[in-house]
């Protein structure tokens, strides 16, 4: 990649021998990363496109502030930051959790006694007014919400985040912008270079010919994948909105102006980039447009470019897909642990819900079986909820492998979380109903779909004491899973389901917005209160005191590093989940039960593994193996390790 004029070319760029070296000494570890890709995708293009890029990444890197250059060089000295036990991520919207950055600067202490290392704040970057898709309509790029505050202000916080060892995580929008970016008012005035950046087509031919196998995302309120502009005078690529653009990344303008944003975000302090939509931003006739090839070669050349400037940033893959497609977005082949540091691991969180509804785990098994190995380097992003709603992302085979039906099922679980279900503990929302495929995705809170809500209404204690369990025991799996846990705001306090979205216009007809509550600051100091002065008794005081002690738990477990994969172990009882660990420090076995019974589980399977005595980390307690069974009380979590101590 570096030819001897072009380095020294380089190296006139710069006043600092010191800095020269650390630039170009990158540029020889990612250029050949950053060149085939764009080769790949451009062509003869690359090129040229090379040497504009190299203008932008200059910039940025003398602009780059040197406490973010200290951080470069110990990102590079520990490339597994986002692979350690201690990482916990949390996440919020700005506004629900402190009212502004300034708001959020003011909750460190709370964040930090979590123990939380990363916090996302949800789309913050200035979308168009009204109607925004929850923020995900970005109108630019380079300003934040001014109710939320200013750049100045992102920047001031992401210094204390830093300063308390947190990392800050913006998403950054990559298939569309939103019809009022400066793009899209340029294409629509008719400027031939930003009419480029988007898919705009004169009638209907290429539209109709894409929608013969193209999905819907919203069919609901967004039918289709184009929308007439009358002012673009044509018909735009809108796949998620009538007013969210399709980016056109043939156009390697495009990737110049990502790559310049990024690198300037990365500048005010952002750490971690979620790519949303990552899988739609290359689009093919005859296909679903989705996860084509050009997505990960995309991919790569960003991250080499960051990584070239600001080799402290990580690329976290917003890809809601079937596994064998996700596992492209961490890199296989050539672009192994070359694409994304992080993917969300949206299976986990299905088969969660799905093991719980059901009462029934070999589903889950068959799931987990199914994943194709990770980059060792890379990790899994994994949460019990999230801002969005719930898709039954179940395949028809490993459900067939299950011995059941993969729509029979799917059903079951949308009629189960919408509280249809005759028995369910659950209070949902359908949301998006699909009459063609019978799809019906599920909105609500982790403590309402767990059953809190309903046991609340009818006062018993024992559905409260199921309900606690269950949310535990939920979050117990997604701590020990080996990744990245994502715990989403609220669900440390079992906040229920907010049904005021109701009275605010703009949030009326999205329900998901049930899910995204205020901050009960209230309820927290009162919660802290109730731990402190003694055993908590409340469902919130009793999920917060459970979650942190697996917290305390987590952090110092070396066999949770996410470099080492979970692994399915047989179990001999349908309701428990069993996962295997290997880790050079020994072998971490886990237990969950499932249901609100008491499993008596053949010691047996643990016993092949452990041998005749295990601790389990969680309780302390240490099991006897070389009995016949082991006592699992309802919904119960054991991370057992090997113990030399009898009973």
């Amino acid at each position: 990649m570096l030819k001897t004029d072009l380095a020294a070319r380089l190296r006139g760029a710069f006043d600092d021998d010191r800095d020269a070296d650390t630039f170009l000494l990158r540029l020889e570890r990612y250029g050949d990363d950053l060149l085939q890709s764009l080769r790949a995708v451009y062509g003869e293009e690359a090129d040229a496109l090379l040497e504009r890029l190299l203008e932008v990444m200059l910039h940025a890197f003398h602009a780059r502030p040197a406490d973010l250059r200290r951080l470069d060089e110990a990102r590079l000295l520990r490339p597994d930051w986002l692979q350690a036990p201690e990482m916990v991520g949390y996440v919020a919207y700005t506004d629900r959790f402190a009212g502004t950055l300034k708001g959020v600067g003011e909750r460190l202490d709370y964040l930090e006694g979590l123990g939380v290392g990363y916090l996302h704040l949800m789309p913050l970057l200035r979308p168009r007014e009204g109607e925004n898709d929850g923020g995900y309509a970005v109108a630019d790029y380079r300003s934040v919400r001014p109710d939320l505050g200013t750049m100045d202000d992102l920047s001031a916080l992401a210094r204390g985040l830093r300063g308390r060892g947190i990392s800050l995580v913006l998403d950054l929008v990559l298939n569309h912008v939103a019809r009022e970016h400066e793009w899209g008012q340029k294409a629509r005035a008719g400027d031939a270079k930003y009419r480029a950046y988007f898919h705009i087509f004169p009638d209907r031919a290429a539209p109709d010919a894409f929608e013969v196998t193209l999905p819907e995302v919203f069919p609901d309120f967004a039918p289709g994948n184009f929308t007439w502009d009358d002012e673009a005078g044509g018909w735009v690529w809108t796949t998620f909105n009538s007013y969210q653009w399709d980016l056109n990344w043939a156009n390697p303008d495009v990737f110049l102006e990502f790559v310049d944003i990024i690198l300037h975000l990365a500048n005010r302090g952002v750490e971690v980039f979620r790519l949303d939509a990552i899988a739609f931003i290359w689009k093919r006739l005859g296909t679903t447009s989705q996860n084509q090839p050009e997505v990960h070669l995309l991919t790569r050349a960003l991250r080499a470019a960051a990584r070239i400037v600001a080799p402290a940033v990580a690329f976290k893959a917003e890809a809601i897909v079937a596994p064998a497609d996700l596992i492209h977005y961490l890199g296989r082949g050539v672009h192994y642990g070359k694409v994304s540091d992080m993917a969300y691991h949206n299976s986990l969180m299905v088969q969660l819900w799905s093991s719980l509804a059901s009462r029934n785990t070999r589903l889950f098994e068959e799931a987990l079986r199914a994943f194709p190995p990770k980059p060792t380097s890379t990790t899994w992003g994994v949460y019990v909820r999230c801002h969005d709603d719930i898709g039954w992302a179940i395949s028809d085979e490993d459900a067939a492998r299950a011995g059941l039906s993969g729509p029979g099922h799917r059903h079951f679980l949308s009629d189960f979380y919408s509280g249809e279900f005759p028995g369910s503990f659950a209070r949902g929302l359908v949301f998006q109903y699909n009459p063609e495929t019978g799809d019906r995705r599920i909105s609500g809170s982790a403590a309402s779909l767990a059953g809190l809500e309903e046991a609340l209404e009818t006062g018993d204690p024992g559905r409260i004491d199921d309900a606690v369990r269950r949310l535990l025991l939920l979050h117990a799996v997604i701590l020990g899973f080996g990744g990245m846990p994502l715990l989403y705001m609220g669900d440390e306090l079992a906040l229920l389901n907010d049904y005021a979205f109701e009275d605010v216009p703009e949030h009326a007809p999205d329900n998901r917005w049930v899910h995204r509550p205020r901050m009960d600051w209230a309820l927290a100091q009162a919660v802290r209160a109730e731990e402190e002065g003694g055993t908590p008794h409340t469902p919130a005081a009793r999920v917060n005191a459970g979650l942190r002690h697996l917290l305390r738990v987590r952090q110092e477990a070396p066999h949770l590093h996410a470099s080492i994969e979970s692994h399915v172990l047989p179990s001999p009882d349908g309701r428990v989940l069993l996962l295997r660990r290997e880790h050079p420090l020994g072998t971490l076995v886990q237990a969950y039960n499932f249901s609100e019974d008491t499993v008596m589980l053949p010691s047996y399977v643990l016993r092949e593994v452990l041998g005749d005595h295990a601790q389990d980390r969680l309780s302390g307690s240490v099991f006897s193996l070389d009995r016949p069974t082991v006592r699992l009380d309802p919904y119960r979590a054991l991370w057992l390790t090997t113990s030399e101590v009898p009973v």
